[in-house]
């Protein structure tokens, strides 16, 4: 039965009873579409869902009230492209992947308002066994999609600098074995199939070929699984839309794109995640030092990471690798202007940052950080928040959420301010809500990095 109405102030105040009826009060609503934002509006959740949008009256209201007058509401952020249990403070290795891991970055991304994940590849058991219970909302976190192991070549992408186990990717050394190794693969039924194609700009010695990648697509294709590649070249890009890839899963970043590629991405639709946030992450922190103690990323930090990020010796050194210096920051240049580019031109644009790859590629942060770099490149603010919501939920497939609408999941970030006017604003976060629970508060009353 539906309470009588209660008034409650959101800021320190938590909801939990998703079977009530919530309604969130007189908010300036971002519903994901591309739309100016829909003003002084009534939220109401039912069920965990959204079950009407309302003209706030400021008649009584039945059920649990939450006063967010002023404060913008927006879809839960959506990342197509993180990873999880890959790192632990300024580590990253196979040994991370635990449950415990796991759960507390799933509970970082959450916080941070990014209310689903995809960890695209070098998953194991670990998360198979969480997923179901992220699902049900048994466990709480980010709800969690992924690609399993995904599929590399010995002596190349992925490094084994990263830490890489032997459960964690394939790598096949004939066609047979790849083709069975998809097999393997479907028997757990992920979202996607990863690959690996890319040298890390000449470091390493092999490449996945053609005829392989060939084989894996088409096997995947075979089993009902889409296909998502870690690109880097034009040249590569180009070659996996002919062979069928449903995915890029980074933008291009050597040069700039062409007509030719335009027209086959459109024509196959094929999704194309930039992960601007990629290259700049290795340089950010050192170029950017007054980050670490911003209150935005302090709550993201763990002591470790922390620690590396206040050291002048480490900034010092990272700043004085010129050469990879200039090639990160060339490669943010380019791929800004190609995304800019591609969205003008109507190619699907999803989102995602490459978040938990590497200890610099910080969970939450990582995804504000890219709507920033969105907005720099030339979308709109509204254009950039459409890509991390409405798009990426369709890229997934996913059509109970990403939009603010009756019968969607009521996965909601609230923030002060006007994102749609200055991205920044979605930065200060008040609330996120997940199956329509409040799940989140403000960051600085987080305390479990």
């Amino acid at each position: 039965m539906v309470k009588v109405a209660l008034l409650l102030v959101c800021c320190g105040m938590s909801v939990t009873a998703a079977a009530e009826t919530v309604v969130l009060h007189d908010v300036n609503l971002i519903d994901g579409r591309g739309g100016a934002p829909r003003m002084h509006t009534d939220v109401v959740i039912q069920d965990g869902h959204i079950a009407s949008l309302q003209a706030a009256s400021g008649q009584s209201i039945q059920g649990i009230v939450v006063n967010l007058s002023g404060r913008t509401v927006l879809p839960g952020l959506i990342s197509n492209h993180s990873h999880l249990g890959l790192t632990d403070g300024k580590n990253a290795g196979g040994q991370y992947a635990t449950t415990a891991n796991i759960l507390r970055q799933l509970r970082q991304y959450q916080a941070y308002g990014v209310t689903t994940v995809v960890s695209l590849g070098l998953n194991q058991q670990s998360f198979y066994d969480l997923a179901p219970k992220i699902h049900s909302g048994e466990l709480q976190g980010a709800d969690m999609f992924g690609a399993d192991r995904g599929f590399g070549v010995a002596d190349g992408a992925p490094p084994d600098a990263m830490g890489i186990t032997e459960a964690q990717v394939y790598r096949p050394k004939t066609i047979d074995e790849a083709r069975a190794e998809v097999r393997e693969t479907a028997s757990r039924h992920p979202s996607f199939v990863k690959i690996w194609v890319d040298d890390f700009h000449g470091q390493m010695p092999q490449k996945l070929s053609p005829p392989m990648y060939r084989a894996i697509i088409k096997e995947a294709h075979a089993q009902g699984l889409r296909v998502a590649a870690h690109v880097y070249y034009l040249a590569d890009a180009k070659q996996l839309v002919a062979d069928g890839v449903d995915v890029l899963a980074h933008g291009v970043r050597d040069v700039a794109v062409d007509q030719e590629f335009i027209a086959a991405v459109k024509a196959r639709h094929v999704w194309y995640i930039p992960t601007l946030g990629l290259d700049e992450s290795a340089y950010l922190f050192a170029e950017h030092p007054e980050l670490a103690s911003q209150p935005f990323l302090v709550h993201a930090l763990q002591p470790a990471l922390a620690e590396q990020l206040a050291d002048p010796a480490w900034r010092a050194n990272i700043l004085s690798n010129t050469k990879k210096l200039a090639a990160d920051k060339s490669s943010l240049d380019m791929n800004e202007k190609n995304v800019k580019m591609l969205y003008d031109a109507g190619v699907q644009i999803g989102f995602g940052t490459d978040s938990g790859a590497t200890p610099l590629r910080i969970a939450g942060f990582a995804e504000h950080r890219e709507l920033e770099l969105l907005v720099t490149a030339g979308l709109t603010p509204l254009q950039a928040i459409g890509t991390a919501t409405k798009n990426a939920a369709a890229l997934l497939k996913l059509d109970d959420r990403g939009i603010v609408a009756p019968g969607k999941w009521a996965d909601l970030l609230v923030v002060e301010g006007d994102p749609s006017q200055q991205i920044s604003d979605i930065n200060r976060i008040v609330s996120v809500w997940r199956h329509g629970k409040q799940v989140a508060g403000s960051l600085d009353r987080r305390t479990d990095q």
